[in-house]
C-alpha cells in the first residue's frame, strides 16, 4: 500500500469531520487521523485500549481545530478482531465501516512497500474518497448482530471438530501399517471389536500411542455428537424454521441447511439473484482486452465454506432430485461433455441451486419439480 498522505490533492469529503484509519495488530493498534485538509496524525495505542483511543481522538481533534463533537469517520479492515470494535465505535457515536481487505487496491507499479504507517495512510486517503462519494473505491461488509454472530459459533466449530476427527483416525490408521495391520473402520464398534481381539499383536510403543490417540478420538467424537444433539433438539422445538424449511427437500440434510442459514439466508438481505450469487463468489470472471478474451472462472470473491457446500448439495441434488427442473437442465447442458463438462456445469448447478433457495425461503416457491421430504422422514 504505497500512496501518498490522505491531505495531497483536492478534498472534497465532509467538512468539519475526523476522519480515522485503523490498522490493527495484536500488540498495538496503529491510528492515522486527519481532517483532509492536513497531512495525517499519527498515533500508537495498545490493542483494546479504548480509553487511550478516545484519547487520541481527542488530540486529533483539537489539532485539527475542530469543535468536541465534531463527527468522525473511522475504518479497519474485517481480520482477528472481529466486529466487537465496530459496535463499539457506533456506540460512541463514531461514523464506522468494516473494509474488505481484499478489495483495498495496491501499486502494481513496481516493487510493493508495505508498512503498517503506509498501509494506515493508504486506508485514510481511501476513506476519504469514500466518503466523497466513490463507493466503488472498495467493498464495505455488512456486520451482523451480536445474536447473529454468535449463532454461527456451532457449525464452526463442528466443522474444526471434524477436521480433528480426521486427523485422529487418520493417524490410528497409520500406526498400524507400520505392524502391517489395515483397518477400515476406526472409531466406530467394528473398532472397539477389533482392538479386543488384535491390539495383543502389536508392539507396546505403537499399541500405547494409538491407545492415547482413541482418546482424544473419542473426546472430539463426543463433542460433536453433543453438538448435533443441541442442533436436532434446535429442530424440533421450531426455534430454527428456515432451517427446518431446507432440510424439508430432499438431497438437504439438517446440518447443510443449518450452515447456508446461519452464514447466509439468515442474516443477508439480498435484493436480486446477482447478489445471492456475487456473495458466494460463483460469478463469472471474464477478462477481455484488445483482441484477448479469456474466461477466468468464478470469481471466488464470496463465502468459501457456503460456496463449497452449495457445490457438494449440487452433486446430492442431482441424485436425489433427479426430476426437478435444475437436474434435468444439467442434464441436458453438460451430462454427455464427459468428466470435464461436468465438473464446469456442477458449478453453473450450484449458482442456480443456490437462488432457487434463496426464493423458495423468501417467497415460499419450491423449485420446479423438487421433492419435499416425506413426514417423518
Amino acid at each position: 500500500m504505497n500512496a501518498p498522505g490522505a491531505a495531497q490533492g483536492k478534498h472534497t469529503g465532509e467538512t468539519n469531520a475526523l476522519y480515522m484509519a485503523f490498522e490493527l495488530g495484536e500488540e498495538n493498534w496503529k491510528l492515522a487521523l486527519s481532517d483532509g485538509l492536513r497531512a495525517p496524525s499519527r498515533y500508537t495505542v495498545p490493542a483494546g485500549d479504548t480509553v487511550g483511543l478516545l484519547d487520541s481522538l481527542a488530540k486529533a481533534k483539537a489539532r485539527c481545530g475542530l469543535a468536541t463533537k465534531a463527527s468522525v469517520h473511522s475504518c479497519y479492515e474485517a481480520g482477528r478482531d472481529g466486529f466487537w470494535l465496530h459496535r463499539w465505535l457506533i456506540a460512541q457515536g463514531i461514523d464506522n465501516i468494516v473494509v474488505d481487505s481484499a478489495s483495498i487496491e495496491v501499486n502494481r507499479r513496481a516493487r510493493r512497500v508495505k508498512t503498517d504507517r503506509l498501509d494506515g495512510d493508504k486506508l485514510l486517503a481511501m476513506l476519504i474518497r469514500y466518503h466523497a462519494g466513490e463507493r466503488r473505491v472498495w467493498s464495505v461488509l455488512r456486520v451482523p448482530t451480536p445474536e447473529q454472530e454468535d449463532a454461527r459459533r456451532v457449525h464452526r466449530e463442528l466443522e474444526r471438530l471434524g477436521h480433528e476427527r480426521t486427523a485422529h483416525i487418520n493417524r490410528i490408521r497409520a500406526l498400524l501399517v507400520l505392524d502391517n495391520q489395515r483397518v477400515k473402520h476406526v472409531g466406530g464398534r467394528l473398532w472397539q471389536r477389533w482392538w479386543k481381539a488384535h491390539a495383543g499383536e502389536l508392539r507396546p510403543g505403537v499399541r500405547a500411542e494409538i491407545e492415547r490417540e482413541s482418546v482424544r478420538l473419542s473426546l472430539v467424537q463426543g463433542q460433536m455428537r453433543t453438538i448435533e444433539a443441541e442442533q436436532r433438539q434446535a429442530l424440533d422445538g421450531e426455534s430454527e424454521p428456515q432451517v427446518a424449511r431446507l432440510a424439508q427437500l430432499r438431497g438437504i440434510g439438517m446440518s447443510s441447511g443449518w450452515v447456508l442459514v446461519k452464514e447466509l439466508f439468515g442474516w443477508r438481505a439480498f435484493r436480486n439473484r446477482r447478489e445471492v450469487a456475487g456473495c458466494l463468489g460463483l460469478t463469472p470472471s471474464p477478462y477481455a482486452s484488445g483482441q484477448s478474451e479469456t474466461e477466468q472462472g468464478i470469481s471466488k470473491a464470496g463465502n468459501r465454506r457456503v460456496r463449497t457446500l452449495m457445490v457438494e448439495l449440487a452433486w446430492s441434488w442431482l441424485r436425489y432430485q433427479p426430476e426437478s427442473e435444475l437436474s434435468k437442465w444439467f442434464n441436458r447442458r453438460f451430462a454427455g461433455g464427459g468428466a470435464r463438462m461436468r465438473r464446469i456445469g456442477i458449478v453453473a448447478l450450484a449458482r442456480r441451486l443456490a437462488i432457487a433457495l434463496w426464493r423458495y425461503l423468501e417467497d415460499g416457491l419450491i423449485p420446479d419439480g423438487a421433492k419435499l421430504k416425506p413426514i417423518g422422514e
